[in-house]
């Protein structure tokens, strides 16, 4: 008997079948962040990161052209496991020939190569218009919610170009695209006016709604934040603010970014509770460590309870899942494989867990044995599930993808 074989009799000893887990866990996508492999930047400036968001760390090796990020996400995506997207932001228009366009009229040609690559692996793509590290966002630090006319202008244009390439993207690769709305327009002390900037912000938003598109191919969501590095005293995209816009909004979503909320709050609560509301929402998925600080993904707790109850609400077919964390201190490839695999890791493990024989202990006020089987489910033959997941997959269940990364590294990376 094989070790998946063993650890396959002890999971079904609790209802549980693993070649059934790892079969669905095939085919449930997750976005691919490009962020993460040039450290935020983007191919249209070349200026700091702005809107309250900061990289750190100076590791060699950082892609600063559209071929070297579509290569290293192409070596990262063959060290995974399990069904990819591509998460894109507008920042990453590809310009050649020596063209250029500001944001406003950024057009789909300008994202034909990301359109490419999502075609060679039959991927989606999900895009974020970028409302940062630009001349018109660093006036007085706002978009969307600005008070300059010119500026708001400005930014409704571009939301609504990224509407229009989003449609681009889910008609050309058959996948509906996620387009996230997410500013990072505050203020960094006490304001006088907190209503005036979210007044402002939902008539933007309304706005670019105003652009045509097919809302079965284009899932708007909007993202909240509490705070952001110059803006800790007030975000004008707030939880309160983004759940009743996305509320009262029809086919807009409620996007979820689990470092955008106080320490003490956990989305893998939030999780069912809209989930009670909203037909879909959307996940950005981090670790934030004491406050938003998009460290990479690791098998923490909460990154598992997170994958247990989309799972456990029988809700893979209505959450959009996709990574965001962006790690300068590390190899970027690495990183990127590292968050990847932690969270198809966290979904195997919620897919091998008897959610339904635990549940109706807790309808029936069992809770003594509830934590005796919670604790019990804890340490079963996990990793051996893992392995043959990974093997029917293609990659490796251990270290040695890393062995590649560290060729890779010094083979393309420390040339650049």
């Amino acid at each position: 008997m094989t070790r998946y074989e063993s650890a396959k009799a002890m999971y079904a000893a609790y209802g549980v079948d693993t070649d059934a887990a790892i079969a669905k866990l095939k085919n449930i996508p997750v976005a691919l962040h490009c962020w993460q492999g040039d450290d935020v930047i983007g191919f249209d400036h070349d200026g700091p990161l702005s809107g309250g968001i900061q990289t750190t760390g100076n590791y060699p090796g950082k892609a600063t052209t559209p071929a070297q990020l579509l290569a290293d996400m192409e070596k990262a995506m063959s060290l995974c496991p399990g069904k990819k997207k591509l998460n894109v932001h507008a920042c990453y228009a590809i310009f050649e020939d020596g063209e250029f366009v500001d944001r406003d009229k950024i057009a789909p040609k300008h994202f034909a190569k990301w359109v490419e690559l999502a075609k060679k692996y039959d991927m989606g793509i999900d895009f974020n218009p970028t409302f940062f590290s630009h001349p018109m966002a660093s006036r007085d630090g706002l978009t969307l919610s600005s008070p300059d006319d010119e500026v708001r202008a400005f930014w409704i244009e571009h939301g609504r170009a990224c509407i229009r390439i989003s449609e681009y993207f889910a008609r050309e690769t058959g996948y509906p695209c996620v387009m996230n709305i997410w500013i990072g327009d505050g203020f960094k002390d006490v304001p006088a006016d907190r209503m005036g900037p979210r007044m402002r912000y939902k008539e933007s938003i309304e706005a670019i709604l105003e652009e045509p598109f097919d809302r079965n191919l284009v899932k708007v969501c909007v993202e909240s934040k509490v705070f952001g590095i110059g803006v800790e005293a007030y975000t004008a995209g707030s939880a309160e603010f983004t759940l009743s816009f996305a509320a009262s909004h029809d086919g807009v979503l409620p996007l979820m970014d689990n470092g955008h909320y106080h320490p003490t709050e956990v989305v893998s609560d939030k999780i069912p509770a809209l989930l009670c509301f909203y037909p879909e929402i959307a996940l950005h998925i981090t670790r934030g460590i004491r406050w938003d600080s998009d460290h990479v993904l690791i098998l923490d707790d909460e990154t598992k309870e997170m994958a247990k109850e989309i799972v456990r609400c029988n809700a893979l077919d209505r959450v959009f899942m996709a990574l965001d964390y962006f790690d300068a201190s590390i190899n970027r490839i690495a990183a990127w494989v590292i968050g990847f695999r932690s969270w198809q890791k966290a979904l195997l493990s919620a897919l091998c867990t008897p959610n339904e024989m635990l549940a109706a202990l807790q309808n029936e006020n069992k809770y003594t044995e509830l934590m005796v089987m919670q604790e019990e489910m804890k340490t079963l033959p996990f990793g051996d599930i893992w392995a043959e997941y990974c093997a029917s997959c293609g990659v490796a269940a251990d270290t040695a993808w890393f062995k590649e990364i560290q060729a890779y590294e010094k083979d393309v990376l420390l040339k650049r």
